[in-house]
C-alpha cells in the first residue's frame, strides 16, 4: 500500500498543471517558441495587398499600357537587333516591370512584418535553424499526423475552403449580370471588370480568412500555454538552477564560515589582550601605535568559540582580562577588523596600560 501511494505521488508530482514561469517563457522565446498564428499573418497580408491593389491598380494599368505601347511603336519596328540593343530593351522592360511590381511587393513585406510584430513583437533567433535529429523520428511524425493539432488543422482547411468558396460564389451571383456581359465588352472594359471582381473576391476572402484566423489565434494561445505548462518538480528544478541548490549553498556557507573561523583563530596569537566575560564572551584586541589610530578587534566569539580563543591565547601567553560589561558591549557593537569606538577608549586604554605593565614585569 505504501509503495502504491509513493508511486501515485510521484505520478502526480510529474503532471504538468502549473503555469509557466517568466524564465520558462523567456527561454521558450529565445528558442523561437512564441504565440503565433500563421492564419493571422496570411489574412492580414492578403487583406492589405488586395486593398493596396485597389489604389495601385490604376498606376499599374497605366504603366503596363505604356510598356505595350512602347513595344508596339518602337521595338517592333527595329530592323537590326544587336547584342547591345537587345540588352538595352531587356533592361528597359525589367526596370518598367520592377516599377510596377515593387510597390505591391513592398506592401506585402510590410504587412507580413507588421502581422508578426503585432503577435509576438520583435524577435531574431537562429535556434529553429539548428539541425535536430529528433524531428526525423518517424514515431513522432506519426503522432503529429494523428494528433489533436492535425485534426484542428484539417477542420480549419475544410472551413476555409467552404467559407471562401461560398463567398466567391456569392460575389459572382451578385455581379452575375456584369459577368454575362463580359463577352460583349471590349478588351479594356473586360480586363477592368475582371480586375474589379477579383479585387472584391480577394478582399472578402481575406475578411473570411481573418475571421477564421481570430478563432485560430485563441486556439494557438490555448495550445501554447498548454505546452508551456510545468510540473511542480519542474518549478523546483528551475528554482534550484536559478538560485542554486539550498544544500549546496548551505555547504558553501558552512565552508566559508570554517575558513573565516580558521583565519580568526590564526590572529589570536598576535593579540595584545583578550577581554573575557569570563565564560561566555571573548574579545581579542591588538594595538600598534605606528599603524593604528585605535585598537582593533581581531577575534571575538561566544561559548565554544570564546573558549577556543582563550585556549589559544593561553598557549601563546596572551594576557586575558576579565571585564563582563565591556566584553558583552564590544561583542554586540564591534565587528572583527573594526576599530574600538570612542565610547570604549578610556576603559580599553586602562586595560592596555595594565597589560603593558605586566609585560614589562615579565
Amino acid at each position: 500500500m505504501e509503495l502504491l501511494l509513493r508511486l501515485d505521488l510521484q505520478f502526480f508530482a510529474g503532471e504538468k498543471t502549473e503555469k509557466a514561469t517568466p524564465k520558462k517563457r523567456q527561454d521558450a522565446r529565445k528558442k523561437g517558441q512564441v504565440l503565433k498564428s500563421q492564419d493571422v499573418t496570411a489574412a492580414i497580408l492578403l487583406l492589405v495587398m488586395f486593398i493596396g491593389l485597389f489604389f495601385i491598380a490604376p498606376f499599374m494599368q497605366e504603366r503596363i499600357l505604356n510598356i505595350i505601347r512602347e513595344a508596339m511603336e518602337t521595338y517592333v519596328l527595329v530592323e537590326d537587333l544587336s547584342i547591345e540593343s537587345t540588352m538595352k530593351i531587356y533592361t528597359t522592360f525589367l526596370m518598367e516591370m520592377a516599377i510596377i511590381v515593387v510597390p505591391i511587393m513592398a506592401l506585402g513585406v510590410f504587412a507580413g512584418i507588421a502581422a508578426n510584430l503585432v503577435q509576438f513583437g520583435f524577435l531574431f533567433t537562429g535556434h529553429p535553424l539548428k539541425p535536430d535529429l529528433k524531428k526525423m523520428d518517424p514515431i513522432k511524425g506519426l503522432k503529429k499526423i494523428f494528433s489533436v493539432r492535425a485534426l484542428v488543422d484539417l477542420v480549419k482547411s475544410i472551413l476555409k475552403i467552404a467559407l471562401i468558396g461560398t463567398a466567391t460564389v456569392v460575389v459572382i451571383w451578385i455581379y452575375l449580370e456584369d459577368v454575362l456581359k463580359l463577352a460583349f465588352m471590349d478588351p479594356q472594359d473586360t480586363m477592368s471588370m475582371i480586375a474589379t471582381l477579383t479585387g472584391i473576391m480577394g478582399i472578402i476572402a481575406a475578411l473570411v480568412l481573418l475571421l477564421i484566423s481570430v478563432i485560430d489565434y485563441f486556439y494557438q494561445r490555448y495550445d501554447y500555454e498548454k505546452n508551456l505548462k510545468m510540473s511542480k518538480q519542474d518549478i523546483k528544478d528551475e528554482h534550484k538552477n536559478v538560485e542554486g541548490d539550498p544544500q549546496i549553498k548551505g555547504k558553501i556557507k558552512q565552508k566559508q564560515r570554517e575558513m573565516a573561523m580558521r583565519r580568526m583563530m590564526q590572529e589570536v596569537p598576535n593579540a595584545d589582550v583578550v577581554i573575557t566575560n569570563p565564560t561566555h564572551y571573548a574579545i581579542a584586541l591588538k594595538y600598534d601605535g605606528d599603524t593604528m589610530e585605535a585598537p582593533r578587534v581581531i577575534a571575538k566569539g561566544t561559548d565554544f568559540v570564546a573558549q577556543k580563543i582563550k585556549l589559544i591565547a593561553k598557549q601563546h601567553d596572551v594576557v586575558m582580562v576579565e571585564n563582563r560589561p565591556l566584553a558583552r558591549a564590544m561583542y554586540d557593537q564591534v565587528e572583527i577588523g573594526d576599530a574600538v569606538p570612542e565610547e570604549f577608549f578610556k576603559t580599553v586604554a586602562e586595560i592596555l596600560a595594565y597589560v603593558y605593565r605586566i609585560k614589562r614585569k615579565i
